[in-house]
């Protein structure tokens, strides 16, 4: 399963990169590994022109889009859009931050917070 990841670089700047959930043969099709969360939210807007500036995540979180579609923008300038199906990392906790803008609504996204500690590299490698 495809999975971005939004980091700091050593620049101070945002970045994406693109990581893949590795899954492996389950009773009812392929499943991760499971992934340990501090706690969660659900989040709803009808898209209408929302934006965020330059921001850094306020913790480390998976983000699970069901619906609408935001843009993403990197400290690099990169942009990427993301809709129905998509995850992100929001793992850019220090630095300039992204850019969040909600390009058609409603948007419907649940945010999974990881824990602190957590290496999600090593998760991935299990």
């Amino acid at each position: 399963m495809k999975c971005t990841r939004i980091y700091t670089g050593e620049d101070g700047r945002s970045h994406f990169e693109d990581l893949e959930i590795p899954l492996q043969p389950a009773r009812a099709g392929l499943r991760s590994q499971p992934l340990p969360a501090a706690g969660f939210l659900v989040r709803v807007s009808d898209g209408n022109d929302h934006y965020l500036e330059l921001h850094t995540a306020p913790r480390r979180q998976i983000i699970f889009c069901l619906s609408g579609v935001v843009e993403i923008e990197c400290g690099d300038g990169s942009k990427r859009r993301f809709g129905p199906g998509d995850v992100y990392l929001a793992d850019d906790l220090t630095g300039e931050g992204h850019i969040h803008r909600e390009i058609e609504g409603p948007v419907e996204h649940v945010w999974v917070f990881l824990p602190e500690d957590m290496d999600f590299a090593a998760w991935r490698n299990q």
